[in-house]
């Protein structure tokens, strides 16, 4: 299958079949073994080892066959680097593994430059004629499956390469983003929505028992003391300093390949200069548009982009529980995960660590208990959003009870026998919607922290009392056990 596609791009790029497979067919060996020695997100995670810190010295003696001064002085140009340089690295051994592959392979550097053309090809395809993209758009409905996200997420899904490359096209496009598609009648009702997750936090966290009175204080503190940022960032109407930031990105009206490859360079250069420049490092890491809510840990924010609060999950004039249930759901989750220090790493000395690991303990176990399509759920490579799903949950729900208590007139639905509290969660499960392939699952469960979409709701709903009596839920049902798991 997938040699198939590398001998299509080598078609595509004018190759001859009989000469092109002599080579595609070695690269593709090459792909297989340097694949093998990866190490799994989840077993990295597993052994707290999502970051190995170093110095180029010294992965220059572990990992030999490349000349890492060179090759990091000019991927992060102007940054200046030496050999003493600490650094931090993903997985260290995937890079001793590399090493040692390209040195067997050194005697066939024609077999190493056909691999680097094509995934530089490959990496272009989105920038490409449509036989390119079609091309990459099968091998991935093969190897990943079509529909592994949440329908919010593929509702708005653009071309890979339009999504990291069109925030260069300047000032003109977020404001056509601002306008068009979030309102400040939009943001407004946004931000009240936040405030009221926030309070609803520091609300509950007197109730978290594992924890001690400071550090019950200390989270306070940390809640209010998170940036949050709706929409877009908030430069994006200065008009005269992004002219100034974007000045040397020259976009041609009749070539889009070489406007892609215009922007791309341009984001590597900015993504350097971050590191040097202050004023750079609170940029966002996703465009106003995306879907993908984020927490910084580094700058202990959260950001909640445009492109989420949209049809048919967020709207001024929607009932507020279709609004708490999908958006409030993930400021909630987004918030909680400000915390991960106190589940994952156990900072905090004088809370009652064994109340929390039992917590933990009972989230793991229940998610290990679920599977889907015959595939189990590592419960602890899913502990932090399980956590944060459950309780993010609770908490978008206490904090629509809290809106409706100050907005007392609401409209009857027009669905006899639905109330507006049913309402709520399922706007939840909605806006978790999704459908996976096997083939898309196995990888989505080997790479992706979160469970997946169905068992995000099923283990959410199950572990909330609030859910079961709304519902009327029998005691003795799946989505009602006896045994609810719950951390925050």
């Amino acid at each position: 299958m997938y040699l198939s596609y590398l001998l299509k791009l080598a078609a595509l790029m004018g190759g001859q079949m009989n000469v092109t497979s002599s080579y595609i067919s070695p690269a593709l060996s090459f792909i297989s073994n340097l694949q093998k020695v990866v190490t799994p997100l989840k077993e990295r995670q597993e052994r707290r080892m999502l970051f190995y810190h170093t110095t180029i010295g010294k992965l220059q003696e572990e990992a030999p066959a490349i000349n890492w001064l060179a090759c990091l002085q000019a991927a992060f140009y102007p940054v200046q680097l030496n050999t003493s340089q600490p650094i931090a690295v993903h997985d260290m051994d995937y890079l001793k593994g590399m090493s040692h592959l390209i040195g067997q392979w050194q005697k066939r550097r024609d077999i190493l430059q056909t691999y680097m053309i094509l995934c530089l090809v490959a990496n272009m395809s989105p920038a490409l004629d449509r036989r390119f993209q079609e091309a990459q758009q099968e091998i991935t409905d093969k190897l990943i499956g079509r529909t592994t996200e949440p329908k919010m997420v593929r509702s708005a899904r653009w071309k890979k390469c339009l999504s990291e490359t069109s925030t260069f096209f300047g000032p003109v496009l977020g404001e056509m983003i601002v306008q068009e598609i979030f309102p400040q009648k939009a943001k407004d009702l946004a931000e009240q929505m936040f405030s009221e997750i926030r309070d609803s936090i520091h609300n509950q966290l007197d109730q978290v028992e594992w924890m001690d009175s400071q550090s019950h204080q200390e989270a306070k503190e940390k809640v209010y003391g998170v940036q949050v940022e709706i929409g877009y960032p908030g430069g994006i109407h200065q008009t005269e300093e992004m002219d100034h930031e974007y000045q040397e990105v020259e976009i041609l009206e009749d070539n889009f390949f070489h406007n892609v490859v215009v922007c791309l360079t341009f984001l590597r250069r900015r993504f350097s200069q971050r590191l040097v420049s202050p004023h750079l490092q609170d940029n966002w890491e996703v465009v106003p548009w995306s879907t993908h809510s984020y927490y910084s840990l580094r700058r202990h924010a959260v950001v909640f982009p445009a492109g989420m609060f949209r049809l048919p999950f967020f709207h001024p004039e929607f009932p507020s529980a279709v609004n708490f249930g999908a958006m409030g759901f993930f400021m909630a989750h987004e918030l909680l995960h400000s915390f991960y220090d106190y589940v994952w790493s156990e900072t905090c000395s004088d809370c009652d660590m064994q109340a929390l690991a039992q917590g933990k303990d009972c989230l793991v176990k229940q998610y290990e208990r679920y599977s889907l399509k015959g595939q189990h759920i590592n419960g602890s490579f899913t502990l932090l959003e399980n956590a944060a799903d459950t309780g993010g949950l609770a908490i978008a729900y206490q904090a629509y009870k809290n809106w409706l208590a100050k907005h007392r007139w609401v409209k009857d639905l027009p669905w006899p026998g639905v109330s507006h509290h049913q309402l709520f969660f399922i706007s939840f499960a909605h806006a978790m919607c999704g459908h996976q392939n096997l083939e898309g699952l196995q990888t989505f469960l080997n790479n992706d922290p979160h469970s997946p979409p169905s068992l995000r709701v099923v283990g959410s709903l199950s572990n909330s009392q609030d859910f079961s009596r709304h519902f009327r839920c029998p005691s003795t049902s799946s989505m009602n056990p006896v045994l609810k798991c719950r951390i925050w």
